[in-house]
């Protein structure tokens, strides 16, 4: 069984860090099931979108996935609209998907659980 990703720890990554396999990927996926992969301009990307009841309370949590990202070095494409927020992880330094990248994912997860 997988490590509950949440709790795994991002390690540096840089080019030529191996991308998830695709048994690596399902088995990840199984922890973030909201999150699909997706293929945007030939990469892999994990991506979700989340409703809020209001602007506020998105932007709220877009700040809090911010402060995430920025302590950890890592950062995802966010778009911030009245009542959702799409979210996307991907690794540039790979141009594809890294397990930091499902961490990530399940750790934006525990932020919404907050929300809700």
């Amino acid at each position: 069984m997988v490590k509950e990703l949440s709790k795994m720890k991002c390690e540096a990554c840089q080019v030529g860090a191996p991308k998830v396999t695709d048994e690596e990927a399902k088995e990840y996926s199984k922890q973030i099931p909201e999150w699909i992969i997706m293929k945007r301009e030939d990469l892999q990307r994990l991506e979700r979108v989340y409703s809020f009841k209001d602007f506020v309370t998105a932007l709220d949590f877009t700040n809090k996935v911010g402060a995430l990202a920025e302590k950890e070095g890592h950062h995802p494409a966010i778009l911030t609209e009245w009542g959702k927020v799409g979210v996307a992880w991907w690794t540039h330094a790979i141009s594809g998907l890294h397990r930091n990248d499902f961490i990530m994912a399940a750790r934006t997860e525990e932020i919404y659980k907050t929300f809700v």
